[in-house]
Parts: structure tokens; sequence; C-alpha cells
């Protein structure tokens, strides 16, 4: 014998799987805001990179402009 009637039983069941539904809601729902928040540090530390990376040309470009003008010192005497 069970230890609840079948026909009450079934609320419950009912019950117990409307709680995991909505606590596995609650879990992706969590998941994805995690993403979407690592996704946009991601962006933005690729922007600074970027940023970072074509300053250094800039500063070497501008750099090798000034050595033509200036040779070394040894090479001048």
């Amino acid at each position: 014998m069970p230890a609840l009637p079948l026909d009450e039983a079934g609320k419950y069941v009912a019950a117990a799987y409307v709680v995991f539904v909505v606590l596995l809601v609650v879990y992706i729902g969590i998941m994805a805001a995690k993403l979407s928040r690592i996704s946009r540090e991601i962006e933005e530390i690729a922007e600074l990179a970027e940023r970072q990376r074509t300053e250094d040309r800039g500063q070497r470009t501008e750099a090798k402009a000034a050595d033509v003008g200036n040779p070394p010192e040894e090479v001048r005497s």
C-alpha cells in the first residue's frame, strides 16, 4: 500500500515538477546573466588591447621617423 493514495499523490508530484522547472529557469537565467557579463568584459579587454597595440605602433613609427633624421652618435663620428 502506498504512503498516499494515488489521487492525492498526483498533486504533490505536480508541485515537485513545478518547483523543479522554476529552479531550472532561475538557474538558466543566472547563467545567461553571467555569460553576458563575461562576454562584455572580454570585449572591453579586446578593445583595450587593440588600443594599446595601436598606440605602441604609433610610438614605434614616431621613433623610427625621429631616428632617420638623427643618426646614432657612433655613426656621426
